[in-house]
């Protein structure tokens, strides 16, 4: 996201769609810093000003960190299960490959396509990934079925 911000065409349509005297503000929760809300748990927005563009700029520039040992953000949580959803799809992957067939193919493909569902950041994305993990127990049950189970069902 911060390369997206920073990269000149942003601000280049800001200028272009907005005229006269306008203020930049962000609207953000970042991991590191951000309190969670007693209630629900979630991480917190706080506003910050247009100064956050420079914070983004170096963090655009450690993007070679990214992955590595020394990611800033790789230890976080949600970097964490994002790194398990990788896993999981793998494995989800190989299972449907080794009990493919002409009959189960497009319940296959509906399942292999399930990620694309998972959208957003923070607790969005994690109340999509749990949606996400549900639909797939209920498809991969179905997967598993025998064919005749399936076709009378």
């Amino acid at each position: 996201v911060a390369r997206l911000y920073t990269d000149g065409e942003f601000l280049t349509k800001l200028r272009e769609t907005f005229a006269g005297d306008t203020r930049l503000r962000f609207h953000l929760a970042p991991p590191l810093l951000a309190r969670r809300d007693p209630v629900s748990g979630e991480l917190q927005k706080r506003e910050y000003g247009a100064w956050m563009l420079t914070a983004m700029r170096g963090l655009a520039k450690l993007k070679f960190l990214r992955g590595s040992l020394f990611d800033p953000f790789g230890h976080t949580a949600e970097r964490r299960q994002e790194r398990r959803l990788i896993v999981d799809y793998e494995r989800t992957v190989e299972t449907l490959l080794a009990r493919l067939d002409h009959d189960n193919h497009a319940l296959a493909v509906q399942i292999a396509s399930l990620p694309q569902q998972i959208r957003g950041f923070g607790h969005v994305k994690e109340a999509s990934i749990a949606q996400t993990k549900a639909l797939e127990a209920q498809l991969l049950a179905r997967f598993d079925t025998p064919h005749q189970q399936r076709a009378a069902a």
